[in-house]
Protein backbone atom coordinates (compact mmCIF):
# COMPACT_ATOMS: atom_id res chain seq x y z
CA UNK A 1 0.00 0.00 0.00
CA UNK A 2 1.31 3.44 -0.92
CA UNK A 3 0.90 5.36 2.34
CA UNK A 4 1.42 8.94 1.18
CA UNK A 5 -1.27 8.40 -1.39
CA UNK A 6 -3.73 6.63 0.86
CA UNK A 7 -6.34 8.55 -1.02
CA UNK A 8 -9.62 8.78 0.78
CA UNK A 9 -10.43 10.63 -2.44
CA UNK A 10 -10.22 7.38 -4.39
CA UNK A 11 -12.68 5.68 -2.08
CA UNK A 12 -15.05 8.62 -1.89
CA UNK A 13 -15.09 9.73 -5.48
CA UNK A 14 -14.41 6.73 -7.67
CA UNK A 15 -17.35 5.67 -9.81
CA UNK A 16 -19.20 3.26 -7.52
CA UNK A 17 -20.38 0.95 -10.27
CA UNK A 18 -17.21 0.70 -12.34
CA UNK A 19 -13.83 -0.96 -12.13
CA UNK A 20 -11.47 1.23 -14.11
CA UNK A 21 -8.16 -0.58 -14.07
CA UNK A 22 -8.17 -1.75 -17.67
CA UNK A 23 -5.36 -0.29 -19.78
CA UNK A 24 -6.74 1.12 -23.00
CA UNK A 25 -5.48 3.38 -25.76
CA UNK A 26 -6.99 6.74 -26.64
CA UNK A 27 -9.29 7.38 -29.59
CA UNK A 28 -8.66 10.31 -31.82
CA UNK A 29 -11.24 13.07 -31.66
CA UNK A 30 -14.46 12.31 -33.47
CA UNK A 31 -17.54 14.40 -34.00
CA UNK A 32 -19.89 14.45 -36.93
CA UNK A 33 -18.52 11.23 -38.39
CA UNK A 34 -20.55 9.16 -35.92
CA UNK A 35 -24.16 8.22 -36.55
CA UNK A 36 -26.42 9.27 -33.70
CA UNK A 37 -26.57 11.98 -31.05
CA UNK A 38 -23.95 13.49 -28.78
CA UNK A 39 -24.79 14.91 -25.35
CA UNK A 40 -24.70 18.67 -24.82
CA UNK A 41 -22.75 20.06 -21.88
CA UNK A 42 -23.97 23.26 -20.22
CA UNK A 43 -22.30 25.32 -17.49
CA UNK A 44 -19.04 27.12 -16.91
CA UNK A 45 -15.63 25.53 -16.54
CA UNK A 46 -14.98 24.67 -12.90
CA UNK A 47 -18.64 24.37 -11.96
CA UNK A 48 -20.63 21.15 -11.95
CA UNK A 49 -21.80 20.66 -15.54
CA UNK A 50 -25.31 19.96 -16.73
CA UNK A 51 -25.30 17.06 -19.19
CA UNK A 52 -28.27 17.29 -21.56
CA UNK A 53 -29.19 14.27 -23.67
CA UNK A 54 -31.74 14.65 -26.48
CA UNK A 55 -34.95 12.91 -25.46
CA UNK A 56 -35.44 9.49 -27.03
CA UNK A 57 -32.33 10.02 -29.17
CA UNK A 58 -30.00 7.20 -30.11
CA UNK A 59 -26.42 7.76 -28.93
CA UNK A 60 -23.60 8.07 -31.44
CA UNK A 61 -22.30 4.66 -32.42
CA UNK A 62 -18.63 5.56 -31.98
CA UNK A 63 -16.62 7.03 -29.13
CA UNK A 64 -16.72 10.82 -29.34
CA UNK A 65 -14.15 13.18 -27.81
CA UNK A 66 -15.01 16.87 -27.97
CA UNK A 67 -13.47 20.03 -26.55
CA UNK A 68 -16.49 21.78 -25.07
CA UNK A 69 -14.52 24.89 -24.12
CA UNK A 70 -10.84 25.49 -24.81
CA UNK A 71 -8.61 26.83 -22.07
CA UNK A 72 -5.72 29.24 -22.42
CA UNK A 73 -3.19 27.47 -20.18
CA UNK A 74 -0.30 25.16 -20.97
CA UNK A 75 -0.83 22.18 -23.25
CA UNK A 76 -0.91 18.90 -21.32
CA UNK A 77 1.59 16.31 -22.56
CA UNK A 78 1.99 12.60 -21.98
CA UNK A 79 3.86 12.13 -18.72
CA UNK A 80 2.54 15.38 -17.23
CA UNK A 81 0.68 15.48 -13.93
CA UNK A 82 -2.85 16.83 -14.37
CA UNK A 83 -5.41 17.98 -11.81
CA UNK A 84 -8.93 17.19 -13.00
CA UNK A 85 -12.59 17.57 -12.16
CA UNK A 86 -14.91 14.99 -13.67
CA UNK A 87 -18.39 13.54 -13.72
CA UNK A 88 -19.99 10.62 -15.56
CA UNK A 89 -23.62 9.81 -16.42
CA UNK A 90 -25.40 7.02 -18.20
CA UNK A 91 -27.11 8.05 -21.44
CA UNK A 92 -30.61 9.48 -20.75
CA UNK A 93 -30.28 9.05 -16.96
CA UNK A 94 -29.97 12.51 -15.44
CA UNK A 95 -27.85 11.66 -12.41
CA UNK A 96 -24.10 11.32 -11.89
CA UNK A 97 -22.68 7.85 -11.36
CA UNK A 98 -19.72 9.48 -9.63
CA UNK A 99 -17.19 12.25 -9.89
CA UNK A 100 -15.42 15.04 -8.08
CA UNK A 101 -18.49 17.26 -8.04
CA UNK A 102 -21.08 14.66 -7.10
CA UNK A 103 -20.14 13.67 -3.58
CA UNK A 104 -18.22 16.57 -2.10
CA UNK A 105 -19.09 20.11 -1.04
CA UNK A 106 -16.46 22.82 -1.56
CA UNK A 107 -14.97 24.11 1.67
CA UNK A 108 -15.05 27.72 2.84
CA UNK A 109 -11.99 28.56 0.75
CA UNK A 110 -13.55 27.24 -2.42
CA UNK A 111 -11.34 24.17 -2.76
CA UNK A 112 -12.73 20.69 -3.20
CA UNK A 113 -11.36 17.21 -3.87
CA UNK A 114 -10.13 16.62 -7.40
CA UNK A 115 -8.28 13.84 -9.20
CA UNK A 116 -4.53 14.21 -9.71
CA UNK A 117 -3.26 11.83 -12.37
CA UNK A 118 -0.14 11.26 -14.48
CA UNK A 119 -0.92 10.88 -18.17
CA UNK A 120 0.36 7.61 -19.54
CA UNK A 121 0.08 5.77 -16.23
CA UNK A 122 -2.88 3.78 -14.85
CA UNK A 123 -5.44 6.14 -13.39
CA UNK A 124 -6.69 6.24 -9.81
CA UNK A 125 -10.19 7.32 -10.82
CA UNK A 126 -10.73 7.44 -14.58
CA UNK A 127 -10.76 4.85 -17.36
CA UNK A 128 -7.52 5.15 -19.28
CA UNK A 129 -9.31 6.19 -22.47
CA UNK A 130 -10.95 9.08 -20.65
CA UNK A 131 -7.70 10.16 -19.01
CA UNK A 132 -5.78 9.89 -22.26
CA UNK A 133 -8.26 12.26 -23.91
CA UNK A 134 -6.69 15.04 -21.81
CA UNK A 135 -3.40 14.74 -23.71
CA UNK A 136 -2.90 17.66 -26.08
CA UNK A 137 -5.56 19.79 -24.38
CA UNK A 138 -4.88 23.08 -22.60
CA UNK A 139 -5.31 23.81 -18.92
CA UNK A 140 -8.71 25.45 -18.52
CA UNK A 141 -10.37 23.20 -21.09
CA UNK A 142 -13.59 21.24 -20.61
CA UNK A 143 -13.88 17.93 -22.48
CA UNK A 144 -16.70 15.55 -23.31
CA UNK A 145 -15.93 11.86 -23.77
CA UNK A 146 -18.89 9.74 -24.85
CA UNK A 147 -18.87 6.06 -25.68
CA UNK A 148 -20.01 2.63 -24.64
CA UNK A 149 -19.00 1.17 -21.31
CA UNK A 150 -17.39 -1.68 -23.19
CA UNK A 151 -15.19 0.67 -25.19
CA UNK A 152 -14.31 3.17 -22.46
CA UNK A 153 -14.07 0.84 -19.44
CA UNK A 154 -13.21 -2.39 -21.20
CA UNK A 155 -13.03 -5.88 -19.82
CA UNK A 156 -13.04 -4.73 -16.19
CA UNK A 157 -16.61 -3.49 -16.31
CA UNK A 158 -18.21 -4.83 -13.14
CA UNK A 159 -20.95 -7.33 -14.14
CA UNK A 160 -22.80 -6.55 -10.89
CA UNK A 161 -22.95 -2.82 -11.65
CA UNK A 162 -26.16 -3.02 -13.65
CA UNK A 163 -24.32 -1.57 -16.64
CA UNK A 164 -23.93 -3.48 -19.88
CA UNK A 165 -21.02 -3.14 -22.25
CA UNK A 166 -23.43 -1.63 -24.78
CA UNK A 167 -24.62 1.13 -22.41
CA UNK A 168 -23.46 4.62 -23.37
CA UNK A 169 -21.60 6.70 -20.78
CA UNK A 170 -20.98 10.44 -20.92
CA UNK A 171 -17.92 11.83 -19.14
CA UNK A 172 -17.18 15.53 -18.65
CA UNK A 173 -13.62 16.42 -17.62
CA UNK A 174 -12.25 19.85 -16.64
CA UNK A 175 -8.47 20.28 -16.86
CA UNK A 176 -7.88 22.39 -13.75
CA UNK A 177 -4.07 22.28 -13.66
CA UNK A 178 -1.01 20.52 -15.02
CA UNK A 179 2.75 20.37 -14.49
CA UNK A 180 5.77 18.71 -16.10
CA UNK A 181 8.08 17.09 -13.54
CA UNK A 182 10.70 14.43 -14.22
CA UNK A 183 10.11 11.24 -12.27
CA UNK A 184 13.69 11.37 -10.92
CA UNK A 185 13.60 15.03 -9.83
CA UNK A 186 14.66 15.90 -6.28
CA UNK A 187 15.23 18.95 -4.09
CA UNK A 188 18.59 20.69 -4.63
CA UNK A 189 20.59 22.77 -2.19
CA UNK A 190 22.51 22.68 1.09
CA UNK A 191 20.63 20.73 3.70
CA UNK A 192 20.28 22.13 7.21
CA UNK A 193 21.25 20.13 10.27
CA UNK A 194 18.32 18.66 12.21
CA UNK A 195 16.82 20.87 14.89
CA UNK A 196 17.04 19.71 18.49
CA UNK A 197 15.04 16.54 19.01
CA UNK A 198 14.36 16.05 15.28
CA UNK A 199 15.40 12.97 13.27
CA UNK A 200 18.43 13.10 10.98
CA UNK A 201 17.88 12.80 7.23
CA UNK A 202 20.46 11.56 4.76
CA UNK A 203 19.12 11.76 1.22
CA UNK A 204 21.35 10.15 -1.40
CA UNK A 205 20.59 11.19 -4.97
CA UNK A 206 18.03 9.06 -6.80
CA UNK A 207 17.27 6.89 -3.77
CA UNK A 208 15.09 6.73 -0.69
CA UNK A 209 16.25 8.87 2.24
CA UNK A 210 17.71 7.31 5.37
CA UNK A 211 15.97 8.76 8.43
CA UNK A 212 17.53 8.19 11.87
CA UNK A 213 15.34 8.61 14.96
CA UNK A 214 16.99 10.26 18.02
CA UNK A 215 17.97 7.55 20.49
CA UNK A 216 16.08 7.35 23.74
CA UNK A 217 13.68 10.16 22.84
CA UNK A 218 9.94 9.81 23.10
CA UNK A 219 7.83 10.58 20.09
CA UNK A 220 6.36 14.08 20.14
CA UNK A 221 2.61 14.34 20.67
CA UNK A 222 2.23 17.34 18.35
CA UNK A 223 3.07 17.90 14.69
CA UNK A 224 6.73 18.85 14.21
CA UNK A 225 8.24 20.17 10.99
CA UNK A 226 11.51 21.58 9.68
CA UNK A 227 12.48 22.89 6.25
CA UNK A 228 15.81 21.19 5.52
CA UNK A 229 16.33 22.71 2.06
CA UNK A 230 14.70 26.04 1.25
CA UNK A 231 13.23 26.19 -2.22
CA UNK A 232 12.67 29.30 -4.32
CA UNK A 233 9.51 28.25 -6.14
CA UNK A 234 5.93 29.37 -5.59
CA UNK A 235 4.04 28.65 -2.39
CA UNK A 236 1.87 25.56 -2.29
CA UNK A 237 -1.83 26.41 -2.09
CA UNK A 238 -4.69 24.29 -0.77
CA UNK A 239 -6.42 22.51 -3.62
CA UNK A 240 -3.35 22.22 -5.82
CA UNK A 241 -1.87 18.94 -6.96
CA UNK A 242 1.43 18.63 -5.11
CA UNK A 243 4.19 16.65 -6.85
CA UNK A 244 6.79 15.16 -4.54
CA UNK A 245 9.42 12.61 -3.67
CA UNK A 246 9.04 11.22 -0.16
CA UNK A 247 10.30 8.63 2.28
CA UNK A 248 8.42 7.60 5.43
CA UNK A 249 9.62 5.70 8.50
CA UNK A 250 8.06 4.80 11.85
CA UNK A 251 9.38 6.68 14.89
CA UNK A 252 8.98 3.58 17.07
CA UNK A 253 11.50 1.40 15.20
CA UNK A 254 12.95 3.63 12.48
CA UNK A 255 11.85 1.22 9.76
CA UNK A 256 10.88 2.53 6.35
CA UNK A 257 7.29 1.75 5.40
CA UNK A 258 7.11 3.57 2.08
CA UNK A 259 8.99 5.76 -0.40
CA UNK A 260 8.17 7.26 -3.78
CA UNK A 261 11.56 5.99 -4.96
CA UNK A 262 10.22 2.45 -4.48
CA UNK A 263 7.30 3.20 -6.83
CA UNK A 264 8.94 4.79 -9.85
CA UNK A 265 9.77 8.22 -8.43
CA UNK A 266 7.82 11.45 -8.30
CA UNK A 267 4.17 11.11 -7.33
CA UNK A 268 1.31 13.56 -6.98
CA UNK A 269 -1.78 14.06 -4.85
CA UNK A 270 -4.09 16.91 -3.99
CA UNK A 271 -3.09 18.85 -0.90
CA UNK A 272 -5.30 20.65 1.59
CA UNK A 273 -8.55 18.84 0.82
CA UNK A 274 -8.35 15.64 2.89
CA UNK A 275 -6.90 13.51 0.11
CA UNK A 276 -3.91 12.65 2.32
CA UNK A 277 -3.32 12.41 6.06
CA UNK A 278 -3.94 15.56 8.10
CA UNK A 279 -0.28 16.02 8.97
CA UNK A 280 0.58 16.49 5.30
CA UNK A 281 -2.32 18.87 4.72
CA UNK A 282 -1.40 20.97 7.76
CA UNK A 283 2.34 21.10 7.14
CA UNK A 284 2.79 21.27 3.38
CA UNK A 285 0.26 23.96 2.42
CA UNK A 286 2.26 27.20 2.43
CA UNK A 287 5.63 25.58 1.80
CA UNK A 288 7.58 26.39 -1.38
CA UNK A 289 8.30 24.36 -4.46
CA UNK A 290 11.91 23.21 -4.06
CA UNK A 291 11.64 22.71 -0.29
CA UNK A 292 12.77 19.54 1.44
CA UNK A 293 10.58 19.22 4.53
CA UNK A 294 11.02 16.95 7.53
CA UNK A 295 7.73 16.01 9.22
CA UNK A 296 7.02 14.19 12.48
CA UNK A 297 3.32 13.32 12.58
CA UNK A 298 1.54 11.92 15.67
CA UNK A 299 -1.10 9.20 15.17
CA UNK A 300 -3.99 11.64 15.53
CA UNK A 301 -2.79 13.47 12.40
CA UNK A 302 -1.68 10.29 10.66
CA UNK A 303 -3.64 7.04 10.44
CA UNK A 304 -5.05 7.07 13.97
CA UNK A 305 -8.55 7.72 12.67
CA UNK A 306 -8.38 4.40 10.81
CA UNK A 307 -7.99 1.65 13.44
CA UNK A 308 -7.66 -1.00 10.74
CA UNK A 309 -4.47 0.61 9.39
CA UNK A 310 -1.26 -1.10 10.41
CA UNK A 311 0.12 2.40 11.07
CA UNK A 312 -2.80 3.57 13.23
CA UNK A 313 -0.72 3.73 16.42
CA UNK A 314 2.55 4.90 14.88
CA UNK A 315 4.18 8.31 14.86
CA UNK A 316 5.24 8.85 11.25
CA UNK A 317 8.40 10.59 10.08
CA UNK A 318 8.63 11.83 6.48
CA UNK A 319 11.23 13.53 4.35
CA UNK A 320 9.34 15.26 1.51
CA UNK A 321 10.83 16.99 -1.54
CA UNK A 322 8.29 19.39 -3.08
CA UNK A 323 8.96 19.30 -6.82
CA UNK A 324 6.03 21.18 -8.33
CA UNK A 325 2.32 21.92 -8.28
CA UNK A 326 -0.41 21.27 -10.82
Amino acid sequence: MNYNTKRRIAALLAVPVLLITAACGSDSEKGGSSDGAVAEVKGKFGAQPDVVVPKDAKAADKTVIETVTEGSGATVKKGDFARLDWTVEKWQEDKPLGGTWAQQTPDAKGTHPQAVERLGQPSQQLPDKVLNAVEGKKVGSRLLVQGTAGDLVGENLNPQSGLKATDTLVWVVDVAGAATVDSKAEAKGTQAAPAAGMPEVKAPSQAAATITIPKGQKAPTELKEQVLIKGTGPKVEAGQGLIAQYTGVKWEDGKKFDSSWDHGGATAFQIGTGAVIQGWDKALVGKNVGDRVLLVIPPALGYGANPSSELAKNTLVFSVDILGVA
